[in-house]
């Protein structure tokens, strides 16, 4: 296992500091890192993508749990920070630099099955997360998302129907997976000290109800949510046939979306569907 200087000497002796455009806060606490990096089990010899290493904190913790990372970062002050951790860790570590919006995971990850472990950058972060959980081809490549967010959007991935911190991101992330809270991250953990506290987020594929497109419920969830306080008749109108398959299947137009479970978004989704 390398020998590697702290966190902060690092960052000291690179001249880094945490970019607010980047939507960045660094972690110190290399036993919290090692915790982060084991909650999707033994990564050992397994593909890991992280997206925002930044200084190659995260990145240190799944390098000694022996996983082959590749990360994407589009900060290129912190490039020869992660080239030294290349060093420490011959064979191990492929470095990206680049936008992560605007790259293939699949087809970088060389379409081989992979795990997501990510600190998020703030700005970037729920965006990834509906891409990662989008697509008709189910299961996907990667076998689990262990992420950081902000903690009001930990909370919103896990929520249960009729919750006012239940949505879209819920619905998406729940109906063909499994999404908990794997830990709350106190905000005096990190450098400089977000506003907001953190939580991490660990979702595992499931299975894809028969009959359903995933272009459809994203549809649906988007309009719906989108008009949260009025009634499905009038926030579905804008979705072709909605608010007659709300009718057929037993649903009550005047309901609101806060109060359809995730079980109901994709009936309705597959009557549309169909």
């Amino acid at each position: 296992m390398a020998d590697l200087p702290p966190l902060r000497e690092v960052i000291a002796r690179h001249g880094l500091s945490a970019s607010k455009a980047l939507g960045q806060n660094f972690l110190f606490d290399e036993q919290l890192l090692d915790r982060i990096a084991a909650i999707p089990g033994d990564l050992s010899g397994k593909q890991v993508l992280e997206v925002g290493p930044g200084p190659g904190g995260l990145t240190r913790a799944l390098l000694r749990a022996g996983a082959r990372v590749t990360a994407i970062e589009m900060d290129r002050r912190c490039l020869p920070a992660l080239a030294e951790l290349g060093e420490a860790f011959p064979g191990q570590l492929r470095v990206i630099e680049g936008d992560a919006l605007k790259i293939d995971h699949a087809a970088l990850m060389g379409g081989e099955p992979f795990a997501v472990l990510s600190n998020l950058p703030y700005n970037v972060g729920t965006a990834l997360f509906v891409r990662w959980l989008g697509g008709e081809e189910w299961p996907p490549l990667w076998t689990s998302l262990t992420l950081m967010f902000q903690q009001e959007v930990a909370q919103r991935i896990v929520a249960q129907a009729g919750g006012s911190a239940y949505g879209r991101l819920a619905v998406l992330a729940q109906w063909r997976a499994e999404a908990k809270m794997a830990m709350k991250v106190h905000r005096s953990a990190f450098t400089p000290p977000p506003k907001v506290m953190s939580a991490i987020v660990h979702v595992v594929p499931g299975t894809m109800p028969e009959g359903v497109s995933a272009r459809v419920l994203e549809r649906l969830t988007e309009a719906a949510f989108g008009q949260r306080r009025k009634m499905l008749r009038q926030s579905l109108k804008g979705v072709s046939g909605a608010v007659e398959a709300l009718e057929t299947i037993g649903i009550d137009p005047q309901r609101r979306a806060e109060t359809l479970s995730v079980a109901e978004f994709v009936e309705l989704a597959r009557a549309l569907t169909n």
